[in-house]
């Protein structure tokens, strides 16, 4: 398959490079550069091999960079440990493969004839590392405001959508947790206290129970849905009564 022009995936990211040979690069998986290299009638040597790879690693980093700064600015209230948890859920493989497909860059990725016939263009892990390679591209382009911004347009509103309240209500179990063993109090306790509807729609109750005493209940589609929520209502109502 002949990878699709670059152009249109310029469009969909938003950013128009300056130096088109970063975009190139971050799209070139490493089965692909001895063929291109024979291609041009030029000897393979691993150091004169240009892939992806290195991009990828500084896009790690750009990507953990911008992530905790959205995050920290997104929810000002929430401790070290949500925003921990909340930031490997934005950068985990799923993640960034979801975004790689809605950018389409499967569509681009320059691969090898042995990759090409075993499906690399769906793999999760070369779907995922090259959206970190053209995250580093448009950093050494164009800096970090204009990596923030394609990030904000193709992850962080997307994962935020996607999450809703769940996102919002990140782990307050744990933060729940926290809050009582501070207190020198036992962990809380989750009951099951209801079942609604169709076993493809289920609704489940649960209640949060703490030092013997119910506390708060809350509903979701799922236990950990419906114990998330119940913590957060158990949080509200216990830093309240400080």
């Amino acid at each position: 398959m002949t990878p699709a022009d670059d152009a249109l995936l310029e469009q969909r990211l938003g950013h128009k490079f300056a130096r088109p040979a970063l975009l190139h690069d971050a799209l070139t998986h490493s089965s692909a550069v001895p063929e291109m290299r024979a291609s041009q009638g030029e000897p393979y040597t691993a150091k004169a091999a240009v892939n992806n790879e290195r991009l990828e690693f500084l896009g790690d980093a750009v990507l953990e960079l911008l992530t905790s700064e959205y995050l920290l600015d997104a929810f000002p209230d929430w401790t070290e440990g949500q925003l921990s948890k909340s930031r490997a859920r934005l950068v985990n493989a799923y993640s960034l493969e979801a975004a790689a497909r809605r950018l389409r860059l499967g569509d681009h990725l320059r691969l090898g004839r042995g990759e090409e016939k075993t499906g690399g263009r769906e793999k999760q892990t070369l779907l995922a590392d090259a959206f970190e390679a053209v995250l580093a591209a448009i950093y050494l382009d164009a800096g970090l405001s204009a990596a923030r911004e394609v990030l904000r347009h193709t992850l962080f509103e997307q994962a935020l959508e996607e999450a809703g309240e769940r996102m919002a209500e990140s782990d307050r179990k744990s933060a729940l947790q926290e809050l009582l063993q501070s207190r020198g109090q036992v962990p809380a306790e989750y009951r099951v206290v209801g079942e609604s509807g169709p076993d493809h729609q289920k609704i489940f109750k649960i209640e949060v129970w703490v030092n013997g005493s119910r506390v708060a209940s809350a509903e979701g589609g799922t236990k950990k849905e419906a114990e998330q929520r119940a913590a957060r209502k158990a949080l509200k109502l216990l830093e309240l009564a400080k």
